[in-house]
């Protein structure tokens, strides 16, 4: 059966002629990484047709099925590691190959052309990484891709088109997505196939290069080809480690334009958002264009260059690669705002991934946090309450912080300066409580008797103390503590004040006689506005800052 296709493809003779192609200078290491590149490229193929048949290209679904591919199906998690490592790996191989061929004179005449399509390659392959990050819909590759696409926007003249025709639009949405997946899946992948083969063909009239002139070759079968089979295993050997090591690719939360979320990309590209960092304000398009247009004209006339000043050119631009990606990594690790906010990103994709095995809602995206009801209460806080209350940071001041309400702290702080602005300084009917006289022992016991009040444990012989503290005080002219007598000028009884019951009473009716009665002005959230069930989970939410965390 061979025999017979041999006779009609001639492929053993082709495999022949392969094998005995001769290797000037000998076989050497140095030569392997047009091969390894080549698994490398082919490793991507297969593993990105094993996700397109998982991956549903549009803003509603794609971060659900790169979830589900994650979690669910057989092994998907190593197949999208695979894929992901493979990108790095690509980068790193590109630039030793480009560095072995500059330090062997292979950029050289006759060589020009191929040098020239091998600068394309590596242009084709960031073009991979930039269009490939953006795929899963996540937060990193939301924003990462925005600010890429925002810098492309800067080119002179064609860059609002350019950045307009690639987004699909004005805004960053479904059309973006699926442009960026044609790219990376049909476009990219029929160009650089082409370009290999035409850069492949090159290097076969020319031969490769020796690093020093010598008559001695060997034949590519068996010692080359040993040598291109080792390298190639050990990069999918390193790939393997590296996805078993972190069991898979990263995936964020869902991407969410409304969030204040802290880009960083991915760390090929990180050399050029530090460099940014030099270039503030309009200066920015010089940078993010201008230094990379030049790095790009330099190499391309690289063929005119020595081959020591063109090795030392090579150096220059990756070790000053390398050194700018020091200093970003540096200074996210000085920055305690980004270090916060990456802890905050980190728990949003672990509990997103905790959701979306649950089930993600029709709506897909930033909809899988409605299965959550940490998240739902804090929604509803935002609607309900902010417009008038503060907690963790959101809200506007207009009525008492509830950042830590009554706690300890919060109260000591409270009973120090009642009417200032962020208790009940800014309300109309309540202004007018003074600061209490009792200081250092005696107002921590009376923060202990009203901190008592909610439960918990407390110091019995400081409530003791702090009750005698507040009849002496006359505290009880306005307040009641019984639970059954209503207050003084809007003064709330104070009997149970802290407890989930409590909170829920003041949430569905501040107007209620144990409340503010008539000096109240919250609005009633009863039953026509918020569920028995909201409203307990926002008391639970209120009720959580009275324990420090």
């Amino acid at each position: 059966m061979l025999k017979w296709l041999d006779e009609r493809t001639g492929w053993s003779s082709a495999l022949v002629r392969l094998g005995q192609t001769p290797v000037p200078g000998g076989a050497r290491w140095s030569y392997v990484f047009g091969s390894a590149l080549a698994l490398t490229f082919l490793v991507q193929a297969v593993t990105g047709l094993l996700l397109a048949n998982f991956y549903a290209p549009s803003s509603t679904t794609a971060w659900a099925s790169v979830a589900y591919l994650q979690r669910e199906v057989t092994l998907g998690w190593l197949i999208r590691g695979l894929h992901s490592s493979g990108a790095s790996m690509m980068v790193v191989l590109v630039a030793l190959h480009l560095l072995q061929v500059v330090v062997w004179g292979a950029y050289r005449a006759p060589r020009e052309v191929n040098w020239w399509l091998g600068l394309v390659l590596m242009a084709l392959v960031f073009a991979f990484a930039l269009t490939g990050y953006l795929l899963p819909w996540d937060q990193k590759g939301f924003w990462a891709t925005q600010v890429a696409t925002s810098l492309l926007g800067e080119t002179p003249l064609v860059g609002d088109w350019l950045r307009r025709v690639i987004q699909g639009g004005g805004d960053y949405g479904n059309l973006t997505l699926t442009h960026f997946y044609a790219l990376h899946t049909i476009l990219l992948p029929g160009t650089l196939t082409v370009f290999v083969v035409v850069h492949v063909r090159l290097m076969r009239r020319h031969g490769v290069t020796p690093l020093r002139a010598s008559g001695d070759s060997q034949p590519f079968w068996p010692h080359q080809a040993l040598r291109d089979v080792t390298a190639m295993a050990i990069v999918v050997a390193i790939m393997f480690f590296s996805v078993l090591r972190t069991h898979g690719a990263p995936l964020e939360a869902p991407a969410d334009p409304s969030s204040a979320y802290d880009a960083r990309p991915e760390w090929y590209f990180v050399p050029l958002f530090q460099l940014l960092k030099y270039f503030p304000g309009r200066l920015e398009s010089i940078g993010a264009l201008g230094v990379p247009s030049l790095i790009g004209a330099v190499l391309f006339a690289l063929p005119r260059f020595s081959r020591r000043a063109a090795a030392a050119v090579v150096l220059t631009i990756l070790g000053g690669a390398a050194g700018l990606s020091l200093l970003a990594h540096r200074d996210d690790a000085r920055n305690e705002g980004y270090r916060r906010g990456r802890a905050r990103a980190d728990a949003d994709a672990k509990r997103a991934l905790e959701l979306a095995a649950l089930g993600v809602p029709p709506a897909g995206g930033t909809a899988v946090f409605d299965n959550d009801p940490e998240r739902r209460v804090r929604q509803s806080f935002e609607t309900r309450c902010a417009g008038c209350h503060v907690l963790d940071g959101v809200g506007e001041e207009r009525a008492p912080l509830l950042t830590g309400w009554s706690s300890r702290a919060w109260l000591t702080d409270f009973l120090k300066q009642p009417d200032a602005a962020k208790y009940f300084g800014k309300t109309k009917k309540l202004h007018g409580m003074k600061p209490v006289k009792p200081v250092g022992d005696e107002l921590n016991a009376l923060v202990e008797w009203i901190f008592a009040q909610g439960g918990g444990d407390v110091d019995a012989a400081l409530v003791a103390r702090g009750e005698t503290i507040w009849t002496r005080e006359s505290c009880d002219d306005c307040h009641s503590a019984d639970g059954k007598s209503e207050g003084v000028s809007g003064a709330p009884n104070l009997a149970g004040r802290g407890t989930l019951a409590w909170i829920e009473g003041l949430i569905r009716d501040g107007g209620g006689p144990l409340y503010f009665s008539d000096h109240n002005e919250m609005p009633r959230f009863g039953a026509d506005k918020l569920s028995d069930e909201d409203v307990a989970a926002l008391a639970r939410l209120i009720a959580a800052g009275r324990t420090p965390k």
